[in-house]
């Protein structure tokens, strides 16, 4: 599989800059049963104890907690679709990236710093302070340029390689629902409407 050059992933950064603010939509829902297993979904359930329910986060260690379980910080990932688009060239690959939403939608720390919170479909998640990067397995997939786009100053300004996320009210996300930014202090006791 062919990759873009830094310079080709540089020419699509107004593209990404262009993602709505406030209200998006979500494009891709992917769920990871296993290692390296993706399955595509066109709904999901959130889980205030699984993330996405099936998919393996739950299960997986991570050395960088206290007690090697799950980030409790990282329970779901959320990548702009378009700035998945750019590294993947051919949309059907955009759910390489491993995360579990892509959202056209603006997910630069600008827009929503952590702390802040979307509605996904009937689901409401929170965007957390644990920064998002490539890893070995993203290198391999789009290239070594497609690594140093998302993790440049800029790249991680935008959050090009996306944002952990944490759910913070249960429901149920669908491809096409809106992913809406929410007001700050948003409680989760009222249900967003879906769109």
């Amino acid at each position: 599989m062919e990759h873009r050059t830094l310079a080709e992933l540089n020419s699509y950064l107004d593209h990404v800059r262009a993602s709505p603010t406030d209200s998006g939509r979500i494009e891709v829902i992917v769920r990871r049963p296993g290692v390296d297993q993706r399955e595509v979904l066109i709904e999901a359930e959130l889980s205030l104890t699984d993330g996405v329910v099936g998919d393996t986060w739950s299960a997986r260690g991570n050395s960088r907690t206290r007690d090697g379980g799950p980030n409790p910080e990282a329970q779901i990932t959320v990548m702009n679709a378009r700035a998945a688009g750019v590294v993947a060239i051919d949309p059907e690959r955009r759910p390489l990236a491993g995360d579990q939403l892509y959202v056209d939608l603006d997910l630069s720390l600008n827009n929503l710093p952590p702390g802040s919170r979307l509605a996904v479909g009937s689901a409401v998640i929170e965007i957390t302070e644990t920064p998002h990067t490539g890893c070995a397995k993203f290198v391999s997939r789009f290239g070594v340029d497609a690594q140093r786009w998302v993790n440049s100053s800029e790249g991680r300004g935008l959050r090009l390689r996306g944002a952990n996320a944490r759910v913070v009210q249960p429901g149920t996300v669908r491809v096409g629902d809106a992913a809406r930014k929410l007001p700050h202090g948003y409680n989760p006791g009222s249900h967003p409407k879906s769109a």
